[in-house]
Order: C-alpha cells, then structure tokens, then sequence
C-alpha cells in the first residue's frame, strides 16, 4: 500500500471517528491537498520518497510556527501544533536519536575527510540522503558544526 493510499484510508477512519478523529482529519486533509498541489506544479505522480518530502515539510512548518507561538506565550496554539506534529510523525519513518546522529555525522566527516567548517558542505551532501526524513535537519546542522569545529 502507498503512502497515499494509507492517508487515504486513514482519512476516512477519521471520519469515522468523528469527534475523536477531528485532528487527523484536518492534518490529513491539509497534508492530502498539499501532496495534490505538488503533484499539479510538476505534473506528475508523486513517489512514497516524494510523498514524505512533503510530510516532513509539514512537520519542519509547524515546529517553526511552534517556537513563534512558544516566544509568544500562545500555549494553546503550541498544544494544536504538537498534536498535528503527532499526526504526522505515523507517516515519517522511525526518527533516529541524537546518539545515532552523530555515529553518521561522524562516519561523514571521515568519508569526505572533512577537517574545518569549510567542508560542511561536503559532509552535509554526504549525510543527507543517508538521513533525509529520519532526523531533524537543525539536529543535524548543529552536529556537524559542533564535530567540525573540534
């Protein structure tokens, strides 16, 4: 079953669900439109690969919108945007732990002998295909500034 298939089907368990199923309703429903609207600019079907980039594009929008409304002192907006968050993170891969971050951040720079904060561009290409969709990318920023600046 593709990933659209499976947003499909749970869309229509929250429904179902009515009340209880309101949030992942209207995440599923935003994220669906959003998959539509890419598939429409580049006039084609969209790959599962594909399908999460727009996923994880979902999530990296509301923890944004997430630390605006934190400096804001908005608690219930932060609330909405975590169980949002929750909804979409079933569609995500498993994330990897900041532990095993840096064993790929660590591997990279020794793959790409990077030595300064120069090279982080030849480690980041390196890492990211290895990680796209299971780690965060400010995590992963923040690592390999950390390690290359030893």
């Amino acid at each position: 079953m593709s990933l659209k298939d499976k947003l499909a089907e749970d869309m229509k368990q929250a429904m179902k669900d009515r009340e209880a199923g309101k949030v992942q309703l209207s995440v599923i429903r935003m994220v669906r439109a959003n998959i539509k609207n890419v598939e429409i600019n580049y006039k084609k079907e969209l790959s599962d690969s594909e399908v999460l980039d727009v996923i994880a594009k979902e999530v990296k929008m509301r923890r944004d919108a997430m630390e605006e409304f934190q400096r804001g002192n908005r608690p219930d907006l932060v609330d909405n945007l975590e169980k949002e968050i929750d909804v979409l993170m079933q569609y995500l891969p498993q994330q990897l732990d900041e532990n095993e971050v840096r064993a790929l951040v660590t591997e990279a720079i020794a793959q790409t002998n990077a030595t300064s904060p120069k090279d982080m561009g030849k480690v980041m290409s390196n890492l990211m295909p290895k990680v796209k969709g299971r780690a965060n990318g400010k995590l992963i920023n923040s690592i390999v500034k950390e390690l290359l600046n030893q």
